[in-house]
């Protein structure tokens, strides 16, 4: 089973910045798409969104709100994922989930389709303030 630990999060005021890391137990090297994916404190899990992912050739996705903002990177062993955010706005906050996806991997590596990945971690909540 893959574990997957987030850290990271916490409070920033709008325009501020904040880093999230990730690890997960795969083994270096491994075919897996990665990213980040976030639910707004009180809605529903099947609201939860992509917000970036990296793919295991590096190519990446980011979801329109984001873009421009954040960036997503990877470790070059491939199970160290980091999420830099920049220009925070107070719509950014949420809890933060690190997801990995084999199945994703090699063709449907996408923002949009990260929530279906398979491995989550536990989050981390990211509070912005205005």
């Amino acid at each position: 089973q893959v574990q997957v630990t987030e850290s990271g999060g916490g409070s920033a005021q709008a325009g501020g910045s904040l880093r999230l890391s990730c690890r997960l137990t795969i083994p270096p090297g491994s075919n897996y798409c990665l990213g980040w994916a976030r639910q707004v404190r009180g809605e529903a899990r099947e609201g939860r969104e992509g917000v970036a992912t990296i793919d295991s050739d590096g190519s990446t996705t980011y979801a329109d709100s984001v873009k421009g903002r954040f960036t997503i990177s990877k470790g070059s062993a491939g199970n160290t994922l980091w999420l830099q955010m920049d220009s925070l706005k107070p719509e950014d906050a949420a809890m933060y989930y690190c997801v990995g996806s084999p199945s994703l991997s090699g063709g449907y590596c996408y923002s949009q389709y990260i929530t279906r990945g398979a491995y989550w971690g536990q989050g981390t909540q990211v509070t912005v303030s205005s």
